[in-house]
């Protein structure tokens, strides 16, 4: 994609937001570092939600700057609802309310350089174990991949397929994958099921851009799990944060735009094909609802509980595992979606498998 000589090209960085301080620290350290790759070009960022600024405010800035081509990023590791939808719905309306030209790259992915991110923060958790507790052989050594979860399962499969790869890579024993919210295995019932398999060692990988309550939560449960098993010698990993290799891959997805390789996985979306289980998504409305939340630091409007394993964080109750309050926002590619109703006529396509045993409906009652 050429850009006319008397365009002025400005990048942006649009990531969701979170309640956690530290997390909106690491997304503009990481978002402000692409201006040391782009030094010609005005960069900036904003959120969905719950942090400041928003996404508009960043385009504000650009615009201000003189900026009349933006290429907007998301700072998503998978295309799930956020990536998909809610993000390009705000770019598209901010588009033509300004009339100024927004293209709109891909997320980071399944990459050989998030592969390479992701095989050193799990080395470097190994070599302190092997330092401090003796060494373990790789092959005595259970991997546990922890993705954010979503009600996509394209999305889902890639956190597997990056597991996987890690896995059979660095030689490991064994690995398993589970995830923070919303599908399944959640993380607890993940590691009960992984001591079962007998290895002294376990290392869990939260397979996130930045710390916040999510990752917090791994390794409660980590830590809660290992209370019960002190036979097995539990390692946590750090998340991705800033590792040069994130930073390249960021770089890369906003050159893709104009270099015309930017292309969305599409083929197993379930908005646009009709993938096993989830065939009633397809054609779903294009629509944010991010609007009415945009910089709000508190629990999502309706909430009566602050955490919610289908929002955030760990639920106590009130609106857990009713699916029209799902907080993976669904998408079309201008072909689909419906959103949750917090009072404000939205409502999200149910999750099909919300009461799964080994998904949200396993925080129900006591715990183990």
């Amino acid at each position: 994609m050429s850009n006319t000589s008397s365009s002025k090209i400005g990048v942006m960085v649009c990531g969701h937001g979170s309640r956690s301080a530290a997390a909106v620290s690491e997304f503009a350290r990481v978002a402000t570092a692409l201006r040391d790759r782009f030094p010609d070009w005005p960069v900036e960022y904003g959120y969905l939600e719950f942090a400041d600024p928003v996404i508009r405010v960043g385009l504000d800035r650009l615009r201000e700057a003189g900026c009349d081509h933006i290429l907007a990023v998301p700072g998503m590791l998978f295309a799930a609802g956020h990536a998909k939808n809610d993000i390009p719905s705000v770019l598209n309306a901010y588009a033509r309310e300004h009339g100024i030209r927004i293209d709109y790259g891909r997320e980071l992915a399944v990459d050989l350089k998030m592969l390479q991110a992701a095989g050193d923060r799990v080395q470097a958790a190994i070599d302190e174990a092997d330092r401090a507790f003796g060494p373990v052989a790789k092959e005595d050594t259970c991997l546990v991949v922890v993705g954010r979860g979503a009600s996509d399962p394209d999305a889902n499969s890639n956190v597997a397929k990056m597991a996987r790869m890690l896995w059979e890579g660095m030689g490991l024993g064994w690995c398993e994958t589970g995830y923070s919210g919303v599908t399944f295995p959640l993380v607890e019932p993940c590691l009960r099921h992984t001591v079962k398999l007998d290895y002294p060692r376990v290392v869990v990988f939260p397979y996130f851009l930045f710390t916040g309550v999510l990752v917090d939560r791994i390794f409660g449960f980590t830590d809660r799990v290992a209370a019960d098993h002190p036979e097995v010698q539990f390692v946590k990993a750090r998340y991705l944060d800033d590792h040069p290799r994130v930073i390249d891959t960021f770089a890369e997805r906003v050159k893709e735009i104009l270099d015309g390789a930017n292309a969305m996985n599409c083929a197993l979306c379930k908005y646009r094909a009709q993938v096993l289980g989830f065939e009633s998504d397809v054609g779903q409305p294009q629509e944010s609802h991010h609007h009415h939340v945009e910089g709000q630091g508190a629990s999502a409007p309706g909430c009566s509980v602050e955490d919610c394993t289908l929002c955030d964080t760990f639920c106590t109750g009130a609106c857990r595992l009713e699916p029209a309050h799902e907080h993976d926002h669904h998408h079309g590619h201008g072909h689909g979606h419906g959103h949750h109703d917090h009072g404000h006529g939205h409502h999200h396509h149910p999750y099909p498998h919300a009461h799964h045993p080994h998904g949200p409906e396993s925080v129900r009652g006591p715990r183990r």
